[in-house]
């Protein structure tokens, strides 16, 4: 027999290749994805028990009970009621710092929820990334169409600074509504839309307070942008009845008491 030694034996053994270390890295799941493979992915059940619990009216997404089909994005907050408890609904006011994302940050971004480390609460609406000022925390589904669809007139007040001075007609044009391009909804994309009438009070050459009831996407930096104009600093400081105050930026309360009673009886609850 033929003696072979290691050094000959490790020449002909094949060489192990080393695997990536990304390769032992858990793949990151795909968002948005269908209630029934979220629910798989939560280990609260298999994909079809994940159906049986939405036919049972025991799942919610940010407090709105969910249907078969229904698809959730990373940020949603996806609850499965098994109990017959009473909710808690809770509301913070929170003064969004500019550059804080309140939906589906990018990679480097941060969002509402690991600014203020609140869990359990979503925001209701949105703030652009370049705005500051006050945003509604909540757990109460209940109140979101009823305070963003402008069907319900709820007032919002923003301070907005401009690049340019003011021009002699501003207050009166951008009361009247401004024709902007596209409504700000996949809906209205590439078409014209007039805004709704709205209050404003100039406080100096480029510096101004404006009452809305709607909410269309840029809407404010669009209307001044339609008017040859460009805004440099928006803070929203008041919806309806709920004001920021001097609540210092990136900080938040709790709404309640008589300010949560007065809030809530204006969205009809």
């Amino acid at each position: 027999m033929k003696n072979v030694n290691r050094r000959d034996a490790r020449r002909g053994a094949p060489k192990k290749q080393k695997m990536p270390a990304t390769q032992n890295e858990p793949k990151k799941p795909d968002f948005p994805m269908r209630i029934n493979k979220f629910l798989a992915l939560r280990k609260y059940a298999t994909r079809k028990g994940g159906d049986e619990l939405v036919s049972k009216k025991k799942v919610f997404i940010n407090g709105r009970l969910a249907v078969l089909g229904d698809k959730v994005k990373e940020d949603d907050l996806v609850e499965v009621r098994l109990g017959g408890l009473v909710k808690k609904y809770i509301y913070y006011v929170y003064n969004k710092p500019v550059g804080v994302i309140t939906h589906s940050p990018q990679r480097g971004e941060q969002d509402v929820l690991s600014a203020t480390k609140l869990r359990g609460v979503f925001p209701v609406g949105r703030l652009d990334k370049e705005s500051h000022g006050l945003l509604i925390l909540t757990n109460d589904g209940r109140i979101t169409d009823k305070l963003l669809n402008p069907d319900y007139v709820h007032e919002k007040e923003y301070v907005v600074k401009t690049r340019e001075k003011l021009r002699n007609n501003f207050k009166e044009r951008m009361e009247a509504g401004v024709k902007i391009e596209g409504g700000g909804g996949k809906e209205n994309d590439g078409e014209s839309y007039t805004t709704k009438p709205c209050r404003l009070r100039v406080l100096n050459d480029n510096l101004f307070r404006i009452i809305i009831t709607e909410g269309k996407k840029h809407q404010i930096r669009r209307m001044c942008v339609a008017l040859f104009n460009e805004v440099i600093d928006i803070e929203r400081v008041r919806i309806m009845n709920v004001e920021l105050a001097k609540l210092p930026k990136g900080s938040y309360r709790e709404l309640k008491g008589d300010e949560l009673a007065v809030f809530m009886k204006g969205l009809g609850f």
